[in-house]
């Protein structure tokens, strides 16, 4: 007789997750954070700078724009220097406070927490909309249910919009969208990060925290037993029982922890990769240990040694300048020093000296030979400036074209140049030369550049 078919499921399927709202130190500081976050995200692109946006990376013409600084592609590796102070200050940050960024400032956190005020706006407390869950169709669950999703979706759209408003004037932007004469990158765009918005924040949720963002699986390599993790002190808490059956533990099995975890886990059974540091257990805790007159203090932000060992505060502290910390910190101040005194002593102006490769050198009228070459010149600064162009390295070598020329503000001219040397002037063949271009606002602002003069053999 054949045994009877057995069905394996490889993943548990996912239990909704309707976290309680809470109050509390760190409920406001969160809460801080999300405006903070969103005034800087939604806020900048509207601020201006010398008569355009002050944040706009411009990809049509290959200018980035931070505030006073225009970043063209050649300088890409600020950029780059960029993210990696930001990577260095993340993991600086782990080692010292654990998971502190994804449960304050990570975007998916701030969204997260912008889309549950919205739900609990229309579908009330936990308990009313854990209710209307489980309601079948009926005219409240509809509007409760549209209302909700309209709004998150303007809120998305808005998002996807601002995102854009990045990397095309967003005043620009504007105009286009009242007349619905979006470019077919900006309708992608703008719907794509509104989609992944209303997502993320709407639907998946703990989902991302959970299963597709990768730091918290490798968190665990930057914590160690001087991180300061949320905890469970199960020496005061345990053994746990009811208020009325208390037996001398300070848990009374409330689970309030449980009910206010964005991703629905219980910390009193430790850590586990899907907490992410937003404390909300804290404060719920704290509330609760208020109401029955015990201290502080029964889940709390500590680390292993200082559970182990008992530290106070001040021990805490100490301890988190470890060598890991500090070699942390060092690496980061010695990155930004290299970057800052890079960005001081940068010069707003680039010179390529492209030789015409067509025309090698020739005699013209008078017995002179002529080179003749194309300068590629690039005034990165948000200053029209008048350079005069001066080339040295054989005798008797001069401009037989402008000896000046206007460049306007970010702007890049290319401008021909000829060279002419007497007969007989420097070697038969290739001849190093050097172009130089100095601002006559400005004598400080130069550049030089290599380049070959040939002379027939």
């Amino acid at each position: 007789m054949n045994a009877p078919e057995q069905v394996i499921r490889m993943y548990a399927a996912r239990e909704e997750i309707y976290p309680r709202e809470t109050k509390g130190r760190y409920a406001s500081l969160r809460w801080t954070c999300v405006w903070l976050t969103q005034l800087a995200f939604y806020g900048l692109p509207w601020l201006e700078w010398n008569g355009r946006q002050a944040l706009l990376f411009d990809l049509m013409t290959r200018k980035f724009y931070i505030l006073g600084l225009v970043l063209w592609p050649q300088d890409f590796i600020y950029l780059a220097a960029l993210l990696i102070i930001c990577a260095y200050l993340l993991f600086m940050v782990t080692a010292i406070a654990g998971r502190v960024w994804c449960g304050f400032a990570c975007p998916q956190t701030v969204y997260t927490e912008i889309f549950l005020w919205i739900e609990r706006r229309f579908e009330g407390t936990r308990g009313a909309r854990m209710r209307l869950a489980k309601e079948g169709a009926s005219f409240n669950k509809i509007w409760r249910k549209t209302g909700k999703h309209l709004a998150w979706g303007a809120v998305a759209l808005w998002t996807g919009y601002t995102f854009v408003g990045y990397f095309t004037p967003i005043k620009l932007l504007g105009a286009e969208a009242l007349r619905l004469d979006f470019g077919p990158w900006e309708w992608f765009w703008v719907l794509f990060y509104g989609f992944a918005t209303y997502g993320n924040a709407g639907w998946l949720r703990e989902q991302v925290c959970k299963y597709m963002c990768p730091y918290a699986r490798f968190q665990s390599s930057m914590f160690d037993r001087d991180t300061l993790i949320i905890t469970y002190d199960a020496r005061r808490g345990e053994p746990r029982a009811p208020l009325a059956k208390n037996s001398g533990g300070a848990c009374i099995d409330c689970s309030m922890c449980v009910q206010v975890c964005p991703t629905g886990i219980d910390i009193r059974k430790g850590l586990q990769y899907e907490c992410i540091g937003c404390a909300a257990c804290v404060d719920a805790c704290d509330g609760v240990m208020d109401k029955i007159s015990r201290p502080r203090g029964l889940i709390r932000y500590s680390t292993d040694h200082a559970l182990a060992e008992g530290y106070t505060p001040r021990q805490i502290r100490r301890h988190a300048l470890r060598p890991r910390v500090l070699v942390y910190g060092a690496i980061l101040l010695l990155i930004i020093g290299a970057v800052g005194t890079a960005l001081w002593l940068r010069t707003p102006l680039k010179l390529d000296v492209i030789r015409d490769r067509g025309a090698m050198g020739r005699e013209v009228d008078g017995g002179l030979i002529e080179n003749v070459y194309r300068l590629q010149i690039m005034n990165t600064s948000e200053r029209p400036h008048t350079y005069r162009i001066r080339a040295s390295g054989i005798d008797t070598l001069a401009l037989a074209t402008a000896r000046e020329v206007a460049v306007g503000p970010t702007e890049t001219l290319a401008v021909p140049m000829r060279l002419r040397a007497a007969y007989g002037a420097g070697n038969k063949g290739s001849n190093p030369i050097e172009i130089e271009l100095t601002a006559l606002d400005d004598p400080r602002l130069r550049v030089k550049e290599k380049a070959v003069f040939i002379v027939p053999r």
